[in-house]
């Protein structure tokens, strides 16, 4: 993939810290947009253009809705960033099913879904030489599991092992799936936990490097950004 230009691209979570930095650089590369988000608010204040879609991803049919929203839109789709997260503190042995429930429903499930209803469609790019993708962020957190994120770790880890063994499966039919792990990101996360608090943490990844990271990752045909390929300089 040499340009993004015209490329049909659904972004989910796209009013999220990170979501919305990856937005911004994809529509200024001239990608036609599907944007996810929960809040009608959030999403008109991201001043991006692109056709909006308000879904709850805890729910299980949500990404056969945002598949057909992309292409009623666009007539096709090129590739998927699934930015959409939420997180977990606490103690493993005090940790909710509740929470546990709704943290891999949401890290988990939902990617996992969405692959399966955004297929056929990716099959059709593949078809047409377009190189379509499906990108997750299953962060640091599924290379170092932590303490006190437990669960967190656990449903991200999970993601990062389903991509692993579906991406070997969609390589044959020509759909790359890239995993991307940086370490914490100053996205705001953190600070809207489902459960517990969040510890002291150290200055994270400006959003705004890790969106340029990945879009670069994108055009450049790469299928794997572990923790490593974000570089310390870039911390804020």
């Amino acid at each position: 993939m040499t340009s993004l230009a015209g490329s049909s691209i659904l972004v989910v979570g796209a009013t999220g810290g990170l979501g919305s930095a990856i937005a911004r650089i994809l529509a200024d590369e001239g990608a036609l947009l599907t944007l996810h988000g929960r809040s009608e608010e959030k999403m008109h204040a991201l001043a991006v253009p692109g056709t909006f879609v308000y879904s709850d991803l805890l729910d299980a049919g949500s990404g056969n809705g945002l598949v057909a929203a992309a292409l009623d839109a666009h007539g096709r789709l090129d590739g998927v960033i699934n930015a959409a997260g939420v997180v977990a503190f606490g103690p493993a042995a005090d940790m909710s099913d509740e929470s546990m429930d709704i943290l891999f429903a949401v890290n988990a499930l939902g990617p996992m879904r969405l692959l399966r209803a955004a297929r056929p469609a990716l099959l059709k790019s593949a078809a047409a030489k377009r190189d379509p993708f499906f990108l997750t962020l299953s962060g640091i957190v599924s290379e170092s599991p932590t303490a006190n994120m437990a669960a967190y770790s656990a449903s991200k880890a999970a993601l990062a092992a389903f991509g692993q063994a579906a991406g070997r499966e969609l390589r044959r039919d020509g759909i790359r799936l890239i995993d991307a792990r940086p370490g914490h990101t100053e996205t705001g996360l953190a600070t809207r936990p489902i459960a517990g608090a969040a510890p002291r943490m150290p200055a994270g990844f400006d959003p705004a490097d890790v969106a340029r990271r990945i879009v670069d990752a994108i055009v450049a045909g790469e299928r794997d950004l572990p923790s490593g390929a974000f570089s310390p300089q870039h911390a804020a």
